[in-house]
């Protein structure tokens, strides 16, 4: 908990000029969840369903867009989408805190299971799964 009157950890991380890693996002949401007494609700169950919903209105803003559209947004929706990208980001970050999940080292991990799976040279130009190839 932080002192009364001192700057909330969330806000003097989240404008330093250059925050780095998830370590200072994960200690931001940490004291923010603190402050309103919600870590009673953050058990990785409602923070993965949480997660979900949270993904759920990000592909909600594109929904009914075409491959194009989807790749020029205006101004307003690309920001309305950053928000939802973001919070699908802090409950992914609180998801693995709760776990003691390094999100960074699990997707190193699951890039070389991948590059396994999906050979560059046998996958090059193709959407298929693994298991139809």
């Amino acid at each position: 908990m932080r002192e009364k009157g001192s700057v909330p950890l969330y806000l003097r991380v989240m404008t330093a000029p250059n925050p780095h890693g998830l370590s200072q996002l994960r200690d931001s949401l940490r004291e923010f969840a603190a402050e309103r007494d919600w870590d009673q609700f953050h058990s990785p169950k409602n923070l993965a369903s949480a997660l979900a919903v949270e993904a759920a209105e990000l592909l909600e803003r594109f929904q009914w867009l075409t491959e194009d559209e989807s790749r020029r947004l205006a101004p307003a929706e690309l920001e309305k989408v950053r928000h939802e990208m973001a919070d699908v980001l802090n409950y992914l970050v609180r998801l693995a805190d709760k776990l003691d999940v390094d999100l960074l080292e699990a997707a190193r991990e699951k890039m070389q299971i991948n590059a396994q799976k999906y050979p560059a040279d046998v996958v090059r130009g193709s959407a298929k799964k693994y298991s139809e190839r």
